[in-house]
C-alpha cells in the first residue's frame, strides 16, 4: 500500500509542478486524476517493487549529480569534436558488460549510456549492452565502469 500512496504523490507532484495552475478547481482535478491512476496501477499490479522502486528512489537521486556532470562533459566533448577538424571521429560499436543483476538497474544503465552525448545503447542482452561510440574517448569512457559501478550502488549492491 505505500509504493501506491508513493506514487500518487509522485504523480501529483509531477502534475502539480508541471501544470501550473493552482485554482482550487484544477487542483482537485489533479488530485483525483492521480489517484485515479494510482488505484488503477494497484489494479493492474504494476503498483509493485519494479513498477514503483522506492528502494532506488533516494539512491538515484544520489547518482543524479554524477551523471549530470557526464552529461555535461560529453557535450563539451562532442561540442569541440564538430567544431574542431582537428580532432578525430571515428564511430566504432562495442560490447560491455553490465554488471546489475535486476531489469531495472541494466535499464538505468543503459539509458546513462545513451543520455551521455556520444555513446548510445543499441542493445541490451542479458549481462551485456552494445553501444555505438563516436569517438575512441567516448568508449574508453563507458570501458572504465565507473558509470557501470555507479549504477550498481543505485541498484543496492556494492
Amino acid at each position: 500500500m505505500k509504493r501506491v500512496v508513493a506514487l500518487f504523490v509522485l504523480l501529483f507532484a509531477v502534475w502539480l509542478v508541471w501544470s501550473g495552475h493552482y485554482s482550487p478547481f484544477l487542483i482537485a482535478m489533479g488530485v483525483l486524476s492521480s489517484l485515479l491512476v494510482a488505484v488503477i496501477a494497484h489494479r493492474m499490479g504494476v503498483a509493485d517493487e519494479e513498477g514503483v522502486p522506492l528502494e532506488i528512489s533516494l539512491r538515484a537521486l544520489a547518482y543524479l549529480p554524477y551523471l549530470l556532470l557526464e552529461i555535461v562533459k560529453a557535450n563539451i566533448d562532442v561540442t569541440r569534436r564538430i567544431l574542431s577538424p582537428r580532432l578525430p571521429i571515428g564511430p566504432r560499436i562495442f560490447r560491455t558488460r553490465a554488471l546489475q543483476k535486476s531489469d531495472l538497474g541494466r535499464t538505468i544503465y543503459a539509458n546513462s549510456i545513451t543520455l551521455t552525448p556520444g555513446t548510445v545503447s543499441i542493445g541490451v542482452e542479458e549481462d551485456e549492452i552494445t553501444v555505438h561510440a563516436l569517438a575512441r574517448e567516448a568508449e574508453e569512457g563507458v570501458l572504465t565502469d565507473e558509470m557501470n559501478r555507479r549504477v550498481t550502488r543505485v541498484e543496492g549492491r556494492r
